[in-house]
Order: structure tokens, then sequence, then C-alpha cells
């Protein structure tokens, strides 16, 4: 039989069921190879060679498509339709050469779809393994390792507290940076508008806006002030008006074209919150399981059959008047035809989203996919668009009103895009105005001067950012969603109601890179790089000679920065964040004059650990410090003040050790401990007010005596989160917010049933969720842990990734996790044996002696535009020898020393 080899476990069971008993499919769980995470992987010195090895948990995937080959002599590569996908056939070809020998054949086959006519069609029309695409891959990866592995050392050792740098992670979180920088220097200006109510000659109303004052047309800032708006206001009351002109005019609204990936990702942010990685496993778990096609695409054309089965839902479902007279096309967009796909849609037009059976965020994905898919093959909404102009007999002041009707809905009876951030100036659409005739006179009502202030740029969703990345040609679509995860996991960025803030470790980077390593995050640079690797992927160029001229200038780079010292690299960052860290003071005096001694001038500085902060030049006479974030102008000693409670001690919110906390007052002799609480998980120091402070540091909180035995119960925060407390027994709650409200009743009732799953540590876990039954029989759940969720199923325990929910984990994708783990080490539950009679004593077995614990592997993380140098490995740890006890009739049993990676 044929073996067909895939990348997922849920891909080969689809297309298993398609290919039937005549075909094995294997899955090779994603790439099979990579470089080893360490120096000389790709060799500079010798034509850019590139060393690969086959990951150890990859060996086993592999011996069992070789096992296979053994009674076959054809391999079907059926991987993705695109350069990742291209690349894992290609390593997959490569690792297998042992076993292709003796006239063997290979092949590769692409679907766009996974249903049974899109795969059995594929396996009609194999083809060899796409060579340039294949180079375009190589390119992107050696880029990356070089980039990472020449970088991040510098960054190391110039730069302490940085982790990494990428190709791509870098741009894109200067880009971050930036923004936030404009907001910083952003200085909002003051502007008013006047509005009207205004009643017909038949007692109807609307409103107007005030458009011309003193025969003038009004420009956006030319009401400046309260005083201005107050004339205006006046010179409205003071005079009459009439209807001058009455203008309606038809319009039109066409749809939006299909989902390709980057705006998918944006939809998704925009009317669900979905990140990019959330956004993309929900699209991969739908297309393995045959409802959608590739998620991984630039193309917004849709196969003709698509459409007509489009254009035949839509008459069914909606009427023959939202079927256009011809059939929408929408022209493809990519740069490169050989990388562009189809766009993202539904393989099964009927199969509306309220048949789908699917986790709810697939669910909801899907909605989206199908509405979009839907509505782009749909009639056009078609409006009426009305304004009245209304001016004084004199001509001296003129008021507007706009208006607008649909008449008949379209596309939007099914789907509408949703909006990014609302800028100054933007107007909701505004609904019907009554009937109205030009010369009637209109009565005043209300006369209402609004103030407005301009608006500073809003901070970056993940939406907005891959728009813009997008639209400067910064990485690709399928890129987008671990570029994002990258700098939020370093730590550079963080993302708090779905806006991301940069972090001072993200702009110390920005800075650095900025001053030393200018021309790799220029914008115009990676966009012309991407250009130059989609031109290999199209076979127009060869990706040695674009290495090869990157590496002579980025390597050129690289060494002039070996002779800087650290302290020549704050001060350039220092003068670079210089608006940042010192803002100007409200008093006009120097924003770098130390505040505690007024003689020394403030730096910025590297702990020993790594942080920065601003400290006083003074040093170590005058030890003022405080961290990047701090106000000068709202400073206790390191902190910002919000605040007084009632008995006039001041509250402020400060950056310590252990992160931010709040503080009652400053050390006296005698309370040289003043009260102070740490922010609780969830709780960031942009959102502190006050009031919640003041609760943070209220706590313990009395909750009142409990009724059995009159002890008090109180509810609290302590290091492993929010608990209540009742004599020695400590319950913990599910969320902290609960601390500063639970009732007696909660309380209770949370106690008793702590103290139903027993005392102490080896109280069982109640489990989240059941899954199901095992196929061997036994079920499946989800439990909680020390360490996070996981999988359980009898003595296997698979901890979930950092990415999924306990929520969200089906039991398909429990069972794949429970193999791995399996696969890794742990073994399958042994069935019991019947007990056997005892037997005669004999001597205590002999005590295997411990495995030596095998050095951490460190990982190169090869995300697109990311590679991170390994670090040093540590020495092994010597081997515990158990010594016997002399003459022991017993022997006691030591307990299994417990795994580096063990899950609960």
């Amino acid at each position: 039989m044929p073996v067909v080899v895939v990348e997922s476990p849920a891909k080969a069971k689809t297309i298993n069921k398609y290919l039937g008993p005549d075909f094995v499919v294997l899955a090779s769980y994603g790439h099979v190879r990579d470089l080893p995470p360490k120096d000389g992987s790709v060799d500079t010195e010798h034509d850019f060679d590139m060393k690969w090895e086959v990951a150890s948990d990859s060996k086993k995937h592999i011996r069992a498509i070789s096992e296979a080959l053994k009674s076959d002599d054809t391999l079907i590569l059926a991987t993705d339709p695109d350069r990742e996908g291209e690349a894992i056939s290609w390593h997959l070809k490569e690792a297998l050469q042992s076993s292709l020998k003796k006239g063997k054949t290979v092949s590769r086959v692409t679907f766009n779809a996974i249903t049974k006519e899109a795969v059995t069609k594929a396996m009609k029309e194999p083809r060899d393994i796409d060579t340039p695409l294949v180079e375009a891959y190589l390119a992107r990866r050696a880029l990356d390792y070089l980039v990472g592995f020449t970088l991040s050392p510098v960054l190391w050792r110039k730069l302490p507290g940085a982790k990494s740098a990428g190709r791509v992670q870098s741009v894109c979180l200067r880009l971050i940076v930036e923004r936030e920088m404009e907001i910083e220097a952003f200085k909002a200006q003051e502007y008013w508008s006047v509005k009207a109510v205004l009643r017909t000659p038949r007692g109807q109303e609307f409103e107007a806006s005030l458009v011309t004052l003193g025969g003038k047309k009004l420009q956006k800032f030319d009401i400046p002030t309260a005083t201005a708006a107050e004339l205006a206001v006046q010179a409205v009351t003071s005079r009459t008006f009439s209807v001058a002109g009455v203008e309606s005019k038809p319009a039109t609204r066409n749809p939006w074209p299909p989902f390709m990936t980057s705006t998918l990702q944006q939809e998704a942010s925009r009317k669900y919150g979905m990140g990019a990685k959330q956004c993309m496993n929900a699209a991969q778990r739908l297309y393995e399981a045959g409802h959608i096609t590739y998620m991984r695409t630039d193309g917004i054309d849709m196969a003709p059959e698509a459409v007509m089965a489009a254009r035949s839902e839509i008459e069914k479902r909606f009427g023959k008047s939202y079927v256009p007279d011809s059939p929408r096309m929408y022209k493809n967009k990519a740069k490169n035809a050989q990388e562009a796909h189809e766009c993202i849609r539904p393989t099964d037009m009927a199969m509306g989203p309220e048949k789908i059976r699917a986790e709810d965020d697939q669910r909801k994905l899907y909605d989206l996919i199908w509405k979009r898919t839907i509505a782009s093959q749909m009639a056009a909404a078609r409006m009426e668009r009305t304004s009245v102009d209304v001016t004084s007999p004199d001509g001296q002041v003129a008021l507007r009103a706009n208006g607008q009707v649909v008449l008949f809905d379209g596309y939007l009876k099914v789907y509408d895009q949703g909006r990014d951030d609302k800028q100054d100036g933007d107007e909701d659409d505004e609904g019907r105005l009554p009937q109205i005739m030009q010369g009637e006179g209109v009565e005043k009502g209300a006369i209402t001067p609004d103030q407005h202030f301009t608006q500073a740029p809003p901070r970056y969703t993940e939406a907005t950012l891959v728009k813009r990345m997008e639209e400067l040609g910064i990485g690709r679509p399928s890129t987008y969603a671990s570029v994002l995860s990258t700098i939020v996991d370093r730590e550079y960025v963080r993302k708090d109601k779905n806006r991301l803030f940069p972090e001072d470790k993200g702009r110390l980077v920005t800075a650095f890179l900025a001053n030393f390593f200018k021309r790799y995050v220029e914008y115009d640079f990676t966009a012309d790089l991407e250009n130059e690797l989609d031109d290999v992927s199209a076979g127009e160029r060869d990706y040695k000679e674009v290495l090869a001229r990157f590496w002579r200038d980025f390597s050129a780079a690289v060494a002039e920065t070996s002779d800087l010292r650290i302290s020549e690299v704050l001060d350039k960052i220092d003068d670079f964040l210089s608006p940042h860290l010192y803002p100007a003071r409200a008093d006009g005096s120097d924003p770098r004059a130390c505040p505690t001694c007024g003689s020394g001038r403030l730096h910025l500085k590297t702990a020993r650990s790594g942080s920065a902060f601003i400290g006083c030049g003074n040093y170590p006479e005058c030890r003022y410090t405080r961290p990047l974030a701090g106000d000068a102008e709202n400073v206790a000693s390191d902190g910002r003040i919000l605040g007084h409670d009632e008995n006039g001690a001041e509250i402020s919110l400060r950056s310590g050790r252990f992160g931010p906390y709040v503080q009652r007052g400053e050390a006296t002799e005698e309370k040289p401990k003043p009260d102070r609480a740490s922010l609780p998980k969830g709780w960031t120091p942009d959102g502190l007010t006050l009031e919640r402070a003041l609760a943070l540091l209220s706590l313990p909180r009395q909750v009142g005596n409990h009724p059995e035995d009159g002890v008090m119960i109180e509810a609290a925060i302590g290091r492993f989160g929010p608990y209540v407390k009742h004599g020695s027994t400590y319950a913990n709650l599910p969320d902290v917010e609960e601390v500063f409200s639970i009732g007696m009743n909660r309380a209770v009732e949370v106690l008793a049933q702590k103290l139903s799953r027993g005392p102490g540590r080896g109280a069982a876990a109640q489990p989240l969720r059941s899954l199901g039954a095992h196929p061997d029989g036994g079920e499946v759940q989800v439990m909680p842990g020390k360490y996070g969720p996981y999988v359980k199923w009898e003595k296997v325990n698979a901890t979930l990734p950092k990415d999924e929910t306990p929520e969200e984990v089906t039991l398909e994708r429990a069972l794949e996790l429970i193999t791995e783990k399996a696969a890794k080490g742990g073994k399958k539950p042994a069935r019991k044996a019947a007990a056997k009679p005892a037997a005669k004593a004999k001597a205590p077995a002999k005590k295997p002696a411990a495995k030596k614990a095998p050095a951490k592997k460190a990982a190169a993380e090869a995300v697109e535009g990311e590679a991170v140098a390994a670090p040093a490995k540590k020495p092994a740890a010597k081997k515990a020898v158990a010594k016997k006890p002399a003459a022991a009739k017993t022997a006691a049993k030591k307990p299994a020393a417990k795994k580096a990676d063990a899950t609960e």
C-alpha cells in the first residue's frame, strides 16, 4: 500500500477516511529536522552549508514511516500547500534517504481543502518537490538563524537583561514602541462644536451642526475655546432660519472580499478579541476537520465551483433579489503567485454555522468565515443619503444635517466588517431625516456647545498591527501569529484589554537596535528583503546570493559593536529615550535634576540582575532610584502617587524586586515597615486606582464569624492567589475580585468543599472537565495542577500547552497529547494482576542505579523572523550513589525522583 505522510494526526485521520484501506496514512508531527542550536549550524565560510539534525521526538516518527516503506515502494508526501509544507516534505525525503533506495518512488501532492473530492483528485496529480519553494524556506531559515545567533549574544553582552532580537520580530517591536512614543509626545488640542435641535412646520425634530459662522465656512479648530463657543451659540440664538437646500443622493456599498490570512486575523480580533495565534489554532482545527480551505494564504480569489455554490445558497436562503446578475470576481493581490492560494472559505457552502459541531473558538471562527464568504457574492446594499442646509436670512450663519437610510440591505443582511479605532472627526451613520422642503422655516430648540480634544493615535491591537505590517510589507501573513507571540513571551510587549503596550525591556532593545543596527530595523529594508525572498520562491533569484549579500553587511555591523562599552550603550539609549524617561515638569525645572539631592543628574543605569532603572549620578552619596516608567512630577521615592487615605497618609504605586506593589505612607522610627500589598495577577499598574489600592491595603478582610464555632473567617490574597481562611483551613478562590465581595454563605460553602476533598497536599483534585472515554477504556479528564491544567488518562498525565485553555481542549486533542506523552516515556498503565499467595521471604531486590539526568537541551526558537542563540550547557549533575545499609533486614524504599519536565 502507498504510504501517505501528512503533518498532524488529526489531518491523517481525516485523509485516511477518504483514501480507505488501500493507503497507509502517517503523521510526521510537523518538522522532523532543524538546525542544531549551536554556532556553526549555518556555515558562512562554506557557501552557507546548513547542518540539519533530526529532533529526538521525531526519530520514532521517521522509524514508523521507514517500517511502512519496507512493504511498499511508493511514498506520497501530502503536507500543506505552502512554503512551510514544501519544506516539511523536503526534510522528510532527506531524512528517509536510507529507506528510499532500491527503486522506491517519492511524489508530492497538494490540496487546498481536505475533502474527498480534493484529496482523491490530488492523488491523481502527483508532482516533484518544488525546489524554488524549498530554497525560499532555506533562505528564511538561514537568515533567522544568522540574525538570532549573531545579534542575540551582542544584546546579552551590551544590554544586560535583553533576551533576543530577530529579523521580523525587532521591526514589529519597533512599530509598537514608536507608537507609544507618539502617544507620550502628543499634546491634546481643544476645539468646540455647536449643535442645534430644529423643528419642521409639521413638528418633527432633527439635529443640525453649525458649519458657517460670520459668513465663513468653519474648519475644525475655528472655535477653540468655551468663550468662542458661547459667542457662536449667541449667533445662532439671535437669528431665524429657513431651509436653503435639500439634496438626496443614491449610494451603494459593495461587499468585502473573502478572507485571506491577514484579514481573518484582523476580523477575529475585532469581533471576538482573538489573538492571531488563537485565531490560527482554531482555523487549523477547522481545516484539518475538512470544514474550510487552507488557512495560510495571500489570495482572495475563489474557485468557480465555490462561487456558483455560494450563489445557489444565497438564492436558497435569502431569495433571488440578493443574488447579483453576475458572479463577483476579486483580484488576487498576492505578490508571489507560487505562494498564493484560494481564499479562506467553507468547503461546503450549504453547511451553515448552525450545522457545525466544534469547540467554541472554532464555531465562532467558522461563523465568521461562512458569513464573509456568502456576503462576498451577494448583491450590493443600496442607500439614500440626504443633506439639509439651513441658513439665516443674512447668510452669516448656516447649519447642516446629514441622514442616511438603507433602501435594500443586500449583503448587510448577512455581514458587515468591524471597524478599527475611530479617528477624530469620524461620525457614525445617522438615521433618516424627517420630511422637509426647501424654503420652509424651522424653529430652534436647544442649542448646545460641545467641547472636544484631539486624540492621540491609538495603541495597536493585534488587528491593527497585522494590518500595518501588511501595509509595510513586513513579514508574511502566515508568520504574524508567531511573531506577535514571541514579543509577548519575551516580555518586550504587554497585552492589556487587547491593546499592545511596550515594556521597558522592549523600549531598551528597540533603542539599542535603532542606534547600533539602524538599517536592520528599517521598514523599507525589511520589506525589500521579503521581496527578494519572494523572488527566490518564484525561481527568479539565487538564495545563496541573497544570503551572501546580507551576511557581508550584517557581520560588518556586528563587528563594529565589539569594542562598545556598556556605559556608551546606556548613554546612547538614555539620549534616545529621554522624552520618555524624563518628561517635562509642570514647574519648568530640569526634568533630569535629582529630586532627592538636587545637585545630581538622573541617568539610565542597569542592575546586576540586568534590569534597568533611573538613578542619581551622585551615587553612592545619593541613592535615589526609580523605575523607567516613573513620572518625574509624581514620584514617591521610586513610585507614583495615587492619592491619600482618610487619615491623610500617602498611597503610592511602586516597583520592587518581585513586581509592582502599593504602599501606605513612608517608613518611620515608630513603623519601620509601612503597609504594603503586591498587585495580584491580572492587575496592571496602568489600570490601578486609589480605590483599588486602598482595597488591597485593607486585606485581610473579615467576612464574619463561622456559624458553627464562631471563629472569624478572613479573605485575603496570598502567595498562591486569593483564599478564605477559617482557623487552620485555607480554601482557594477562583477569582481575585471575589476576595473583596465574598459573603458568609459563599465562604462557608468554599471551606466545606475544601474539607470534603481531604486535608493536606494529598487531597484529591477535582476534574475541571470530563472529555469522554479513551478508546482503550477509562475516562479522559482535564485536571487542575500546580503548574497548570493537564489532561489525565489512568496514569498518563499530559500538560496542556500554554496557548490552549481547559475550555477549548477536545477529546481528539487530549488523545494526541496523551499519545505524545506516553511516547516520551510515560507507560501505558498495566492491568492489575490477581493477588498471589504469599511466597517465602526473599532478599530485598537490588535497586537499579539512578539514571543520570540528561543535560537540558537548549532549543533554538525557529519562528519566522527569529532564532535565539542557545545558552551554554550546564555541567551534568553528578550521579547520586545510594549506600547500602550494613545489615538491613528490610530495605526502605526511596521515593522516585521527579523528572525535570514532570506534569501533575
